[in-house]
C-alpha cells in the first residue's frame, strides 16, 4: 500500500509540472478536443496533466452532458478505418500459401501471423488507447471505474454505447485480474476506519446499522470478513465476504445476525458459513473475481481453523418471486409440473407463505433452481449461477429463513445453502461450465422426484 502512495505522489508531482508546461490553447480546449490532444501528445508530464484535467472536467458534468461525452467518444474515437484498410491490403498482398514441408509450414505461419497481428492492432478502437492514457493520470483508475458506472447508466437510454463499454470491459478484465488483487482480513483492530465505514455503506445483503453491528461482524472470535483490494484503489474494497464460524449448517439468518448471541469458541466449530457477499464498485459490474474470493477465503479459514470440515453459504433467492410472476403473466404454467401449480398460485397471493406447508415450498424451490433457465441454458437465479459456476453444490433449502422485508418480497423468506466441497469443487465447476449441470445433494434430488 505504501508503494502505491509513493507512486501516486510521484505522478501528482509530474502532473503538476506538466500543467505548467501546457500551451494555453490546450487549457482552453473543449473536453473532446483535449481527448484528441491526449492521444497525440508524447511528453509524459503534459500527458499526465492533460489526462488529469480531462478526468477533473468530466467529473463536474451533469448526467446529460456525460451522455453527450460518451456519444462523442463513440463517434470520434472508433477504429481508424483508413489505416485498417491499408493493413488488410498489405496482408492480402504479402500472405503466402503453406508449403509441403513441416519447416516450410512453420515459416509460412510465422510470416502470415505477423500480418494478422498487424490487423489485430489496427482494428483496435482509438477509445481503448484513450482509456489507457487516462488511466496513467494520478488517481485515474478510480475515476475510470466511476466513469464506467456513469456509462452503464447511460446505456439504459442509449444501447449503442455498449460499444464503449466493451472497451472498458476489455481493459478492466486485464487491470483487475486475480494476479493484481490482494485478499485482506478486515477486522476491528487493524483495518483503517475509512475502510470500515465503506463496509457499512457497501453491504448489500444484510444491512449493517452502525458501528456496533459492524463490530459484531468483524471483531467476534467466530466471525471473519475478507475483502479483495487493488493496488490502484487501496482504500476501496472491490468485493467482500462475511463469514460465520458455526457448529452446523445454518437454516436461518437470524441467529447469525443476532445482536445478543452466545459466541462460539472456534475450536468447537465445524462449519464456515459465507452469509453475505457484496460487490462494492458499480463500475466493475461484470468483472468477475467473486469466485476467487470465496476459494481464497476457504484456504485462509482452513489454515486458521483446521477443525472446519464444511464450507457453505446461506444465500438469498433474489429473483424467485419475479420468476413465478412471469410464469403466471406469460401463461407458462404448462411448462411446470402440475403438482406445483397450487403452490405457485398460493404464493402469488401471499406475502410470507403463511399457511403453505414447507415440503411444497421446498419442492417448488428445488424445481425453480434446477429447471428454471435463462436463454443460454443456465439457471434463472443469478445467485445460483454464481455459486454453481464456482463449483458449489445445491445442498439444502430453508423455509422461514429470513423475515426481513426484502427477503419476504423476493422469495417469501426462503434461503438456500450451497456447499463448497473441497474434493469436488473443480469437478462440479467443469460439469456446470461445460454441460450446464446443476449439481445437487441427495436431499434436493428427493424433492425433485
Amino acid at each position: 500500500m505504501r508503494a502505491a502512495y509513493i507512486l501516486n505522489d510521484l505522478l501528482a508531482r509530474v502532473s503538476d509540472i506538466g500543467r505548467s508546461l501546457m500551451p494555453l490553447e490546450d487549457q482552453q480546449a473543449s473536453l473532446i478536443e483535449r481527448c484528441e490532444t491526449l492521444l497525440s501528445r508524447q511528453g509524459e508530464a503534459t500527458s499526465l496533466a492533460l489526462g488529469r484535467g480531462i478526468l477533473d472536467r468530466y467529473k463536474v458534468l451533469n448526467t446529460k452532458d456525460k451522455g453527450i461525452f460518451f456519444q462523442d467518444v463513440l463517434k470520434q474515437f472508433g477504429v481508424n478505418e483508413t489505416h485498417l484498410s491499408t493493413v488488410i491490403d498489405t496482408w492480402k498482398k504479402n500472405s503466402i500459401a503453406d508449403t509441403s514441408s513441416d519447416s516450410g509450414k512453420v515459416d509460412t505461419q510465422n510470416h502470415n501471423q505477423k500480418f494478422v497481428r498487424d490487423i489485430h492492432i489496427a482494428s483496435e478502437p482509438r477509445s481503448q488507447e484513450l482509456i489507457r492514457r487516462l488511466n496513467r493520470a494520478p488517481g485515474g483508475t478510480q475515476d475510470l471505474v466511476s466513469m464506467r458506472a456513469d456509462l452503464l447508466s447511460a446505456i439504459e437510454k442509449a444501447p449503442e454505447l455498449k460499444q464503449i463499454d466493451n472497451d472498458f470491459r476489455h481493459l478492466f478484465n486485464s487491470w483487475f485480474n486475480r494476479g493484481f488483487l490482494e485478499l485482506r482480513l478486515i477486522n476491528w483492530g487493524n483495518t483503517p476506519a475509512l475502510i470500515l465505514e465503506k463496509i457499512i455503506s457497501y453491504e448489500a445483503i444484510h444491512e449493517i446499522n452502525g458501528w456496533d453491528e459492524l463490530r459484531l461482524r468483524v471483531a467476534a472470535e467466530d466471525r471473519r470478513l475478507y475483502g479483495f483490494f487493488h493496488p490502484a484503489l487501496s482504500a476501496e474494497p472491490l468485493i467482500f465476504v462475511e463469514v460465520a464460524i458455526t457448529a452446523e449448517i445454518p437454516t436461518s439468518i437470524a441467529p447469525i445476525l443476532a445482536n445478543k448471541r452466545q459466541q462460539l469458541n472456534p475450536s468447537e466449530a465445524t462449519t464456515a458459513v459465507f452469509y453475505s457477499i457484496s460487490n462494492c464498485q458499480k463500475g466493475l459490474q461484470g468483472i468477475s473475481f467473486g469466485n476467487f474470493l470465496i476459494k481464497q477465503a476457504v484456504e485462509e479459514l482452513r489454515h486458521e481453523f483446521p477443525n472446519l470440515s464444511q464450507f457453505v453459504t446461506l444465500s438469498p433467492l433474489p429473483e424467485m418471486r419475479l420468476w413465478i410472476q412471469q410464469q403466471i403473466d406469460q401463461s407458462k404454467l404448462d411448462e411446470i409440473p402440475k403438482s406445483l401449480h397450487k403452490t405457485i398460485l398460493l404464493l402469488n397471493q401471499s406475502r410470507d407463505a403463511t399457511g403453505i406447508d414447507h415440503l411444497s415450498l421446498k419442492k417448488l424451490t428445488a424445481w425453480y433452481l434446477h429447471e428454471a433457465k435463462v436463454a443460454n441454458g443456465r439457471p434463472f437465479d443469478y445467485v445460483a449461477r454464481f455459486h454453481l459456476g464456482n463449483g458449489a453444490c445445491l445442498e439444502q433449502i430453508n423455509c422461514e429463513a429470513d423475515s426481513s422485508d426484502i427477503r419476504l418480497k423476493s422469495s417469501w423468506g426462503i434461503m438456500v445453502n450451497y456447499l463448497y466441497n473441497l474434493s469436488s469443487i473443480e469437478h462440479n465447476h467443469e460439469a456446470f461450465a461445460n454441460h450446464k449441470k446443476v449439481i445437487c445433494s441427495d436431499s434436493i434430488h428427493k424433492l425433485l422426484k
